[in-house]
């Protein structure tokens, strides 16, 4: 029997609980689930993918058929070289849906094989990003409904690392 394979991609900088309900969710549909962290997406990033990917592994742990890489080039490219069958990808708004379409359907232009499913996000997840994250975070909000304990720490790392405006570490509400 094939296995059924897929590839969660994604920045995941950082990784939140939304992230997190999709990839629990595909885990469920699929037999391996390759959650999949870009290492040079065209934005801005906080996290290394060494980062990201340390931020996954532990945040995913409790799920026995999910494994962690990094990678670069094309997600196709990706897919095929590990025998995945499908891209998993999770919508949150409508707006999401224009830009994911365009991208299952070039992913199917350059490798006719793969398909693309998109999981709609939880409600209680559907605001939720990684920018979102961050700037709530550095404005001293509080993250703890939005991340896992991993990735406070891992922000209060950093944060601590580059010691911005002043502010005591110790006044955040994390």
């Amino acid at each position: 029997m094939t296995q059924r394979i897929a590839v969660y991609p994604g920045s995941f900088d950082p990784v939140h609980f939304g992230h997190m309900d999709i990839a629990q969710r595909a885990a469920k549909i699929f037999d391996q689930l390759i959650v999949a962290v870009y290492e040079n997406p065209k934005k801005p990033l906080c996290f290394s993918a060494t980062e990201r990917v340390e931020m996954l592994k532990t945040a995913l742990a409790h799920l026995e058929n999910v494994t962690v890489r990094a990678y670069t080039g094309l997600t196709v490219n990706l897919a095929r070289s590990v025998g995945a069958q499908v891209l998993v990808r999770g919508l949150r708004v409508i707006s999401d849906f224009e830009m994911e379409y365009q991208m299952a359907l070039t992913n199917q232009q350059l490798w006719a094989e793969i398909d693309t499913i998109c999981l709609m996000t939880r409600y209680e997840y559907a605001f939720l990003s990684a920018s979102l994250v961050k700037e709530v975070f550095m404005a001293g909000g509080d993250i703890s409904q939005m991340v896992p304990p991993v990735v406070r720490a891992m922000l209060l790392r950093k944060y601590e690392q580059r010691h911005t405006g002043g502010h005591e570490v110790s006044q955040l509400s994390l």
